[in-house]
């Protein structure tokens, strides 16, 4: 990924295409792909005019019109205006794949951008509720202009700049697509610590209720919402004091044999540490000098420097793949083979685990943070081995069902 600062893109979508076949330009009534405004610019003249009224906050509807069009808002694109819900659809990550899914929408989803680090296991305890696995086996890393046009999807769940700061992507190239096919629809959230991303970061459910109004899905949005909320409050009720919290580390590292580790600061408000936040986890890096992991900042802790620090847990991405018990196996393994590392409290104790996912959408953070309240807390919430189930598995799969 490209270590480039770039400007906040803002498109301007015209009211006529160039034919991929002929190179020719036509002039024709824009169809519900370009009534778009981004960043304030009017699109489609006088179709759009009767689309867009006040917004309110966080995505929802801003007008409709007779035939049913309706705008949602997000940075950096602005306003985002449908004449129907999307008929198909791609999401750079497992975060917003998560929330479609979430929405009922998984058989619409046709690809992404990292679906290899989209999990989906999760969804095995919902019943109902299934992976959009043809998407994620045959479409796992659309990021060409290519693919986008192979796929000819009506919305892309993918920031712009993103595409721009990562895969070298131009502003010409966003709007091409923007244009021929269909409007970007997306924030990168799960991380605030890329200098380039200068404008408005969303929380994970401010993001979902954009997306739930894009897909028209409010009612399902509120009903997780509400569960979430709920269910939120009841772990913080049972919550020790904070001075019988553990200090934890978080950190990535995906090699069986870590002998280096990238941190990560639980004070950053991305949504891939909601689950610590939501915990009042302590995070082991308060207080020192310590800069996380970004775009610009590749830094690594060796035994050391983390022996200086010794936590009380260690929380180590990565290895969502493995099992816990072959993550124990093999990477606590390790650390407890290692000269400096197996002096570590949190190695001699064996409270070392895996650290959760860079992109997690509602439906994941519910078992994330399940699964976390288990790993700080085994004495409120029982161990992080055992079966025991925080929250309703049946609730979620009927709201996402549609039996809110």
């Amino acid at each position: 990924m490209s270590d480039e600062t770039a400007e906040t893109i803002r498109y301007e979508a015209p009211t006529r295409r160039e034919d991929a076949t002929t190179g020719q330009q036509a002039h024709r009534t824009p169809t519900r792909r370009e009534c778009v405004t981004l960043g304030g610019a009017a699109v489609g003249g006088a179709l759009l005019a009767g689309c867009i009224a006040d917004s309110d906050e966080y995505g929802t509807p801003t007008g409709t019109t007779g035939d049913g069009a309706y705008s949602v808002a997000m940075e950096p694109m602005g306003e985002v205006a449908f004449e129907s819900p999307p008929d198909r659809w791609a999401a750079y990550c497992g975060g917003f794949a998560d929330m479609g899914v979430a929405l009922g929408q998984a058989e619409t989803m046709t690809g992404g951008g990292n679906l290899n680090e989209y999990y989906t296991y999760v969804y095995e305890d919902l019943p109902g509720v299934s992976a959009p696995t043809e998407a994620i086996e045959n479409y796992p890393e659309v990021r060409t202009k290519e693919a986008f046009y192979e796929l000819d999807n009506d919305v892309h769940l993918y920031d712009p700049q993103m595409l721009v700061n990562w895969f070298d992507w131009s502003r010409s190239d966003v709007t091409e697509i923007t244009e021929n096919i269909g409007p970007f629809f997306g924030n990168l959230i799960f991380r605030r610590s890329d200098d380039w991303h200068d404008y408005r970061y969303y929380t994970l459910y401010e993001a979902f209720e954009a997306v739930a109004t894009m897909f028209r899905q409010r009612d399902r949005y509120r009903a997780l919402k509400r569960f979430h909320d709920e269910y939120i409050g009841r772990l913080r009720a049972a919550l020790p004091p904070q001075s019988d919290r553990p200090e934890v580390l978080l950190t990535y590292e995906h090699t069986a044999e870590p002998s280096s580790f990238s941190p990560y600061r639980l004070d950053d408000r991305g949504t891939s540490k909601k689950q610590w936040r939501d915990l009042g986890a302590k995070d082991a890096l308060d207080g020192t000098d310590i800069d996380q992991l970004s775009t610009t900042n590749r830094g690594e802790l060796d035994y050391e420097t983390l022996l200086e620090i010794d936590p009380d847990a260690i929380l180590v991405r990565g290895h969502e793949r493995k099992s816990p018990r072959e993550f124990r196996d093999v990477v606590l393994g390790y650390m407890q083979d290692h000269p400096v590392g197996s002096e570590l409290t949190a190695v001699e104790t064996g409270r070392v685990y895996r650290g959760g996912y860079l992109h997690q959408g509602p439906i994941h953070n519910l078992f994330l943070t399940e699964r976390a309240a288990k790993q700080l807390y085994p004495d409120a919430f029982g161990p992080v081995t055992s079966d025991t189930e925080l929250f309703d598995r049946q609730r979620v799969a009927d709201i996402i069902n549609g039996e809110i």
